[in-house]
C-alpha cells in the first residue's frame, strides 16, 4: 500500500495542483488537516481533495473556518483570513469542515496514525525534539505523520537515542525527493510539511509518499506557479503578507 500524505494545503490551489501532478503512483490520500485557511481558493481545493480519498484529520483553520470556536487564539492576519474564509464558503462545504474528525486516525489500522498536530492534542505544534519528546514516549504507534508546523521532517526514538529528521535537498528549485528507510524498534513523528504555505525556507509545496511494503518513507518538493497563487490573494483582498510569504517559504 502506497499513501500520499498531505498536510496545510490552505485553500493553494495551484500548489494543489502541483503535487497531485507530480505525485508518485498512490493507493490512498491521507490528509492532515488545514485545507483552508490564508489562501484564495477554498471551495475549489476542498471540490479537489474530497475526490482524492475520504481519509482526512481536522486542523485548526478547518475548524475555525467552519464557524467553529478558536479565532480568538488567532493572529490578526491569520484571522483575517479565516473570517473572509468563512464568507466565501459554500454552506456545504462548511458542513463538510464541521464534520472532519479530529486526531489521531488510524487509517492502516494499528500501524499508522494521523493528526494534524500533537498526538497528544490536535492544537500543539510540535517544532522541536522538546516538543516531540513526550509524544514519541506515549504512543504506542510505529509510524506517526502529523502536520501544523508546515515544516517538512520529523522525529525519532529507539526508546533510548533521539534524533531529529531533516530531508537534505540539492537545490530550491527543481523537483526532487528525499527518502528514509524505516527501522525496526523506531517510533516515529514524521510531518510531510506544507503544500500551501511552507515555512522552511524552502518555497516549493511539501508532500509525502508512505510505502508500507518497501518500509520507506519519501519526502517531496515541487515547483509550482506561485505567481499565480499571489494573484490570487492581492485580487482577493486578503492581506498581502499573505501573498509575499509564499515566496519566502516563511
Amino acid at each position: 500500500m502506497r499513501a500520499l500524505i498531505l498536510s496545510d494545503i490552505h485553500a493553494n490551489l495551484e500548489a494543489l495542483e502541483a503535487v497531485l501532478a507530480a505525485a508518485p503512483a498512490h493507493d490512498v490520500v491521507w490528509n492532515l488537516g488545514d485545507v483552508v485557511g490564508y489562501g484564495a481558493s477554498p471551495n475549489e481545493v476542498i471540490d479537489r481533495v474530497r475526490a482524492l480519498g475520504s481519509m482526512f484529520v481536522r486542523g485548526n483553520h478547518d475548524r475555525v473556518c467552519s464557524g467553529l470556536p478558536g479565532i480568538d487564539d488567532f493572529n490578526p492576519i491569520a484571522g483575517r483570513a479565516a473570517r473572509w474564509t468563512q464568507c466565501v464558503l459554500s454552506a456545504e462545504h462548511i458542513a463538510w469542515l464541521r464534520q472532519l474528525a479530529t486526531g489521531p486516525m488510524m487509517p492502516d489500522g494499528l500501524h499508522v496514525a494521523c493528526t494534524h498536530g500533537s498526538p497528544l492534542d490536535e492544537d500543539a505544534y510540535i517544532l522541536s525534539m522538546r516538543d516531540a519528546w513526550q509524544p514519541l514516549a506515549k504512543v504506542q504507534t510505529r509510524i506517526n505523520f502529523f502536520g501544523h508546523t508546515h515544516l517538512q521532517g520529523g522525529f525519532a526514538t529507539n526508546g533510548e537515542e533521539w534524533f531529529k529528521l531533516v530531508p537534505d535537498y540539492a537545490t530550491h528549485h527543481e523537483a526532487e525527493e528525499y527518502e528514509i528507510q524505516l527501522r525496526d524498534g523506531v517510533r516515529y513523528l514524521l510531518n510531510p510539511g506544507s503544500v500551501g504555505q511552507p515555512r522552511d525556507g524552502d518555497w516549493r509545496p511539501a508532500f509525502a509518499l508512505y510505502d508500507d511494503a518497501r518500509r520507506t518513507v519519501g519526502f517531496y518538493r515541487v515547483p509550482y506557479d506561485v505567481r499565480l497563487a499571489q494573484m490570487r490573494i492581492v485580487r482577493a483582498g486578503l492581506p498581502d503578507r499573505l501573498a509575499t510569504r509564499l515566496r519566502d517559504g516563511r
